[in-house]
């Protein structure tokens, strides 16, 4: 391969994607299995076409990676590294679909591959590594349309949506964002093609499976939503705030060129045609705020920002013969991604980290209230799971013969759940039982209830159930999240049938 060829547009971007599944295939191996990861292992045991909380695909993920490469960290985590790099030549393509040249291309590339945000979300399994391979999919579907292709080209902007649904339902609040732009703009035209109509119909037609499961579960999805809105756990936030946290997701460097990307679709001449988009963004971002999403909720929408603001840069350069720039960003962008990483990636020691961030003075964006340890949540969720697991091990194999033959483990949340299911087959442990989520739904098994070893919550609360409740151990490592230091409860004597109480346990929040 000659030297021009190697340093072509694609091939600089296939090297940012190739090295950022790289960096992720080196630094997955970190820490411990994520609580949510463990959730999602015990859905990949039983596979279905929904679960109260989410839609199918990120169980499948998790049964395919088990499938085909086993249970070890690097297994699981290895379809969210691939989707990194997915990511990057996604970018890549909608700034040359927007009119980048080779420098706009590799910018936008490079700011997505520096962003702590999709450092974080692609370093282990869930839903939140590929939803934005899903919304940017369909982003680029639609700028071909715009840009005049082949307006059968909506099919494919169906599947990507219908595929983000079957992902993650907040590709709900990217469609209707996507519209509202539409209807903004001239562009509304577009509503009287039927391609248009038909995407909608294949975007349906994706997605109705887990719609049909929602329906015949009578919704559980809004009552789960309901109840974490009622109950506060989501930490809330100012339309100031949001922003601001966005601005940290993204990494503060890159802020220039996603800004410059709403310049690019609002007061530049050569992105009217795309200004859809440019609405889609302020949509998306009021709903959000309105609703009070999450502040990572609108992270999959800015590889399209990167790409419109890259374009602007690199216009600004080449009018100003600031040919310097072009290497001095891209290498301030690197320093600041080495600066961030560690928020991210788990690659330096826990004590080192603990040191590093103070020392730095940041800290990530909060997204519940919960009680934090000297870790970020995003860290401290992956320790302490094997060893509470071996905790109740200890429980159970000191309980008689007779009594461990019917003895069922009760634990109050999904991560406690999915830890006893993933690690407790090596201690001898049966499958756990839960109220959280969908562990509700997979029921009490074939328990009786006359020998509970409860995990979590308090002793007060199980003796309004059981005749006789002991606390026999306590949870939780140096590290791990505060409300996992919890109590290990040996209860006796269920004062009802364990079916007959078990609508009492459910917890859908």
């Amino acid at each position: 391969m000659s030297r021009r060829a190697w340093l072509s547009d694609d091939a600089l971007i296939y090297c940012l994607a190739a090295g950022v599944v790289l960096i992720h295939l080196f630094a997955n191996r970190g820490y411990g299995y994520f609580r949510d990861e463990l959730y999602f292992i015990a859905a990949s045991d039983h596979l279905d076409w929904g679960y109260v909380d989410m839609p199918p695909m990120v169980a499948l993920t998790a049964w395919l990676s088990r499938a085909l490469f086993g249970d070890s960290l690097s297994s699981i985590r290895l379809f969210p590294a691939l989707a990194a790099g997915i990511k990057v030549i996604l970018t890549g393509l909608i700034a040359r679909e927007l009119g980048g040249g080779r420098y706009a291309r590799f910018l936008a590339a490079l700011a997505v591959v520096v962003a702590p945000i999709y450092l974080g979300i692609d370093n282990f399994l869930s839903m939140n590594a590929f939803d934005p391979i899903f919304w940017m999919g369909a982003a680029y579907a639609l700028i071909r349309i715009l840009n005049g292709a082949d307006p059968r080209m909506w099919l494919l902007f169906g599947l990507f949506a219908g595929l983000g649904l079957e992902n993650k339902d907040s590709m709900l609040f990217f469609g209707a964002a996507i519209a509202a732009g539409l209807m903004l703009t001239p562009q509304r035209r577009l509503f009287r093609d039927k391609w248009f109509w038909l995407g909608g119909l294949v975007a349906l037609a994706v997605a109705s499976p887990n719609i049909i499961w929602q329906a015949v579960h009578g919704w559980p999805f809004f009552e789960q939503i309901s109840n974490v809105k009622a109950s506060g756990r989501n930490t809330p936030v100012t339309p100031l705030g949001f922003l601001a946290a966005q601005i940290l997701q993204q990494q503060p460097l890159s802020f220039p060129i996603w800004a410059a990307g709403l310049w690019f679709f609002f007061a530049i001449p050569e992105g009217r045609r795309y200004r859809s988009l440019g609405w889609a963004y302020v949509v998306a971002f009021a709903l959000f705020v309105a609703l009070g999403g999450k502040v990572y909720y609108l992270a999959p929408i800015y590889p399209m920002l990167f790409a419109a603001g890259a374009i602007v840069i690199e216009r600004f350069i080449e009018r100003r013969r600031l040919g310097w720039m072009r290497p001095a960003y891209a290498a301030l962008l690197v320093v600041g991604g080495v600066i961030t990483a560690p928020f991210a990636l788990p690659i330096l020691p826990v004590e080192t980290f603990i040191r590093y961030q103070r020392f730095i003075g940041l800290e990530a964006p909060r997204t519940e209230t919960r009680k934090l340890s000297a870790l970020p949540q995003q860290y401290a969720d992956m320790f302490g799971w094997e060893e509470m697991t071996a905790t109740v091990a200890r429980v159970y194999n000191s309980l008689p013969p007779d009594e461990r033959a019917k003895a069922a483990i009760l634990t109050t949340n999904y991560g406690e759940a999915g830890a006893i299911d993933f690690f407790g087959p090596r201690y001898g442990l049966p499958k756990a039982i839960s109220g959280h989520m969908n562990y509700w739904l997979w029921g009490p098994r074939d328990y009786t209830g006359e020998i509970v070893i409860a995990v979590g919550n308090t002793a007060e609360n199980y003796k309004r159930y059981f005749g006789s409740v002991e606390t026999v151990a306590m949870t939780g490592t140096e590290y791990s999240m505060p409300d996992e230091h919890a109590g290990v409860f040996l209860c006796r004597g269920l004062k009802v049938p364990l079916k007959q109480a078990w609508p009492r346990v459910k917890k859908y929040r």
